[in-house]
């Protein structure tokens, strides 16, 4: 039986399927929230979120009132975006959160934007999400309707304008200021930084980048206060935080619990493994996020602090659990392909390397790497961290160094399995 349980914060009422419409939020008492927050001064809002410990939920895990705390002390014009590009192999809980609660958005955006000044905003929703556009879209009109959105909200004296717009199907828009980019409708590639969007983003203005959750996360901490938000979770990683949980699981889905579950027992949460399947490895936080062993995972907690201990990361809360049935030369392979098809191509090493890595990977795959070819993996990921504008290099070295160093030996025995000639011919000339 499984010790841990949901702690549901934000999912609280994502059964009602009532919950996404304006009445059906309403009734749930959205929206009130809102109208304590504007009794609020905006640098009142600004404190509570950093006392509450709230770090972004898209995958970096910035603190979010820090980042807000970056912007200029003037009266310039500046902008709130919604990163809703959720396109880290592994990750479908903002779809959900669109999906089933989009004014539980709204209402966070609108607050968020009242603390940072901001009387405009986009929601920036991934290309493929058709179903999210279309109901958010549908939202954001249900808003304006109510007086919700436009001029002068709720007799507040703040004006404030949202709309969205759709990706086009590009994995690096996910990246803050490649999103950025797109938005200003550029090529959808990330930019140099500094600065920083919070110095200068979109259209050169000030502007603030925050994930799906991490807006409406601002919701609890406002009606609830930042004391409450960091009495959930652990001293550095407070709150709670939607996981999705993927692959060989009986229950995969969106669960919402206390940052610091162990591992396991969210595995337990999700009806355990397979029947008559043991545990092989768990990527904890997205595709991009090094592989953890079944041992190592023994003692993991979902945490911030625990996971990058265990040289891997939260990310954003995408956990592939994989039991002993799978390859993990194949997995790798998916993997390397994902990665250098999304390279935008713009830095050399992220262009080369994932290529060469993929061309590696899937050669041990089909039957023609040499053992050499680890190294030689390893050489190429080195190479490629930390040396180009995004973290795209990085996302795609990370899982080829941590697979390799974790299951080299299974890598060589399926070499050497798949590769008789070629082994054959090594030794020989050896």
């Amino acid at each position: 039986m499984s010790k841990a349980i949901e702690s549901k914060l934000l999912t609280e009422y994502y059964d009602d399927p009532h919950y996404m419409s304006f009445e059906g939020y309403t009734k749930r008492k959205g929206y009130e929230v809102l109208k304590k927050a504007f009794k609020m001064k905006p640098e009142e809002i600004v404190a509570e979120v950093k006392a509450s410990g709230l770090r972004g939920r898209g995958g970096a895990g910035f603190p979010t009132g820090v980042k807000w705390g970056f912007l200029p002390k003037n009266d310039k014009k500046r902008f709130l975006l919604c990163n809703a590009d959720e396109g880290e192999p592994g990750t479908f809980k903002d779809r959900m959160m669109m999906e089933k609660a989009p004014h539980q958005l709204i209402e966070g955006m609108i607050i968020s934007a009242y603390a940072v000044n901001a009387h405009k905003s986009y929601i920036y929703i991934r290309g493929e999400y058709t179903d999210c556009l279309r109901i958010v879209k549908e939202a954001i009109d249900e808003a304006y309707a109510k007086g919700l959105l436009g001029k002068n909200i709720l007799g507040s004296g703040f004006d404030h304008d949202m709309d969205v717009y759709s990706g086009a199907g590009a994995y690096i828009c996910g990246e803050e200021t490649g999103m950025i980019s797109s938005l200003e409708g550029l090529k959808g590639q990330p930019k140099l930084k500094p600065p920083f969007p919070a110095i200068q983003g979109y259209l050169k203005f000030p502007t603030i980048v925050n994930n799906v959750e991490t807006l409406a996360a601002v919701i609890p901490i406002i009606e609830k206060g930042a004391d409450f938000y960091k009495s959930l979770g652990t001293e550095k990683s407070t709150g709670t935080k939607l996981f999705s949980v993927s692959g060989d699981v009986v229950q995969p889905g969106n669960y919402e619990v206390e940052l610091g579950t162990p591992l396991m027992d969210l595995i337990e949460l999700c009806g355990g493994l397979k029947p008559g399947r043991s545990l092989k490895a768990v990527i904890p936080g997205g595709s991009s996020a090094p592989v953890l062993t079944a041992d190592e995972c023994v003692d993991a907690t979902m945490d911030y602090e625990n996971l990058s201990a265990k040289g891997s990361m939260l990310g954003s809360g995408a956990v592939i659990v994989i039991d002993d049935s799978h390859s993990m030369v194949d997995l790798l392979t998916v993997i390397m392909h994902f990665y250098h098809h999304e390279s935008c191509g713009q830095c050399t090493p992220c262009r080369e390397g994932t290529g060469w890595l993929e061309k590696l990977v899937k050669g041990i795959l089909k039957g023609s790497g040499r053992v050499e070819d680890l190294d030689l993996i390893l050489r190429v990921a080195n190479n490629m961290k930390g040396r180009t504008i995004c973290a795209l290099s990085d996302a795609a070295a990370l899982p080829a160094l941590s697979f390799v160093e974790k299951f080299r030996l299974e890598f060589e025995q399926h070499i050497r399995t798949q590769s008789p000639v070629r082994e054959r011919e090594t030794t020989s000339h050896a």
